[in-house]
């Protein structure tokens, strides 16, 4: 699986916008790291949910 963001990245998770704005922190194999503004640093599982990033 290839992902189209990486560490630095601006993203969104499209099932709870209400996080927030992320920053990418790290991704190790499908495990992304990403610190929302509204609720902190979630590991989000990238084979279950799409981030979108923000261009």
């Amino acid at each position: 699986m290839i992902l189209d963001y990486e560490p630095g990245d601006k993203v969104t998770n499209p099932n709870n916008k209400d996080w927030g704005i992320g920053q990418v922190q790290s991704i190790i194999n499908s495990k992304v790291t990403v610190n929302f503004e509204n609720v902190g640093k979630k590991v989000i599982n990238a084979d279950a949910i799409k981030l979108e990033k923000i261009k």
